[in-house]
């Protein structure tokens, strides 16, 4: 049964990755797609054809979610196509420089959270003021990490956007659950995704990874979408301002197999 039938949904960062698993999977539980990438044309061409496979309305936009202006064209342009949005997942983010605090530079940390924190910040601004206009419910649905609440040494920028992107998603939550809008974020681990592409070209080095996770294996993009589609649905209408972690249990394991040293290049978390 198709659980998002007659839902309209914006994703972020449907491109690649997470965000692509997703904007697939709604699609083929009957949610028609936007489709928002960055400059990934043909991953967007992609995901773009495997939702239309599904029957559903689907388009693209191309948009620096960052931007407050991108964000409210995007919006703009969305809406005169649809006439409304009931889901947001925000997807889009990068990974950040990978450096000791010391050796960053100022443009480099303000490149993650506006990425990471910003983006998301408007993104929800504009579907909250949507669904207020319309006076109806929706879902938001925020892609984290693991590294919302575990630490490493080197991901200074990275830890500090998702960990405030936790706030962001509690804080929202209280505002707009009177008004039927739920807020949650999904923080995975080891995600075989284009952000791991260390860990999809380089066995050894993933076996070393998964050795560190209790369910001992990595995780897929399918993993993540089909929690993102229960987020999204009436069944998880009563859920509002928590963190769903998808990680094998890595981050009960995090603090034994704590390292001192980063790895530049290495396996990052979504």
């Amino acid at each position: 049964m198709k659980k998002l039938t007659g839902k309209t949904a914006l994703i972020t960062g449907s491109e690649s990755g997470i965000g692509q698993r997703i904007a697939i999977e709604y699609a083929r539980n009957g949610a028609n797609v936007i489709l928002s990438y960055l400059q990934n044309e043909s991953g967007a061409a992609y995901t773009l054809a495997e939702a239309r496979k599904a029957g559903v309305n689907a388009f693209t936009i191309q948009a620096d979610v960052s931007n407050e202006e991108a964000v409210q064209h995007l919006y703009k342009t969305a809406l005169q196509s649809v006439s409304q949005i009931d889901i947001l997942v925000n997807s889009a983010g990068v990974l950040g420089a990978g450096k000791y605090i010391h050796e960053y530079t100022f443009d480099e940390f303000k490149n993650t959270i506006s990425a990471n924190l910003f983006g998301t910040f408007l993104c929800c601004q504009q579907f909250v003021k949507h669904r207020m206009q319309i006076n109806g419910p929706g879902r938001i649905i925020n892609i984290s990490s693991m590294h919302e609440e575990t630490a490493s040494p080197g991901k200074t920028d990275y830890s500090a956007s998702k960990a405030a992107l936790r706030g962001l998603t509690r804080c929202l939550a209280l505002e707009v659950a009177e008004r039927g809008i739920t807020v949650n974020n999904i923080a995975p681990g080891l995600i075989l995704t284009p952000m791991n592409q260390r860990a999809i070209d380089d066995e050894a080095y993933r076996a070393q990874e998964v050795k560190r996770i209790p369910a001992k294996r990595a995780g897929k993009p399918e993993d993540v979408a089909k929690l993102a589609v229960f987020l999204a649905s009436d069944d998880a209408d009563y859920i509002t301002g928590t963190t769903h972690f998808i990680d094998g249990g890595f981050r009960l394991n995090r603090m034994k197999h704590f390292c001192v040293h980063p790895s530049p290049g290495g396996t990052d978390f979504s």
